[in-house]
């Protein structure tokens, strides 16, 4: 059961995200895999501005950035500016 930060890093040695969490961390569990297409499918459907904000990082990850900018919007987040591993990280930390 992912209940931290600590333990949601440590989750990504597994095959799989857990099953308990929610579409956006899940989103995150899968991009910090590698596996952009996974996570971006998993937040793309979702309404949430959580998901809102996790698609941002995906098109930020991918450099599509006016794309990005429409989901911080969304978010109603500020256009991130500094790395992208410590926007993942921070994204994280606001969703656990």
């Amino acid at each position: 059961m992912v209940v931290n930060v600590a333990a949601f890093i440590a989750s990504l040695d597994g095959a799989a995200p857990a099953p308990e969490l929610n579409a956006p961390l899940g989103g995150l569990w899968w991009a910090a895999k590698g596996d952009w297409d996974q996570a971006h499918k998993i937040v793309q459907d979702e309404s949430s501005r959580e998901a809102a904000w996790v698609h941002a990082y995906l098109h930020r990850v991918e450099g599509d950035l006016g794309n990005a900018g429409y989901w911080y919007r969304q978010a109603g987040q500020p256009a991130a500016k500094d790395s992208l591993e410590a926007e993942w990280e921070r994204i994280v930390k606001a969703l656990i």
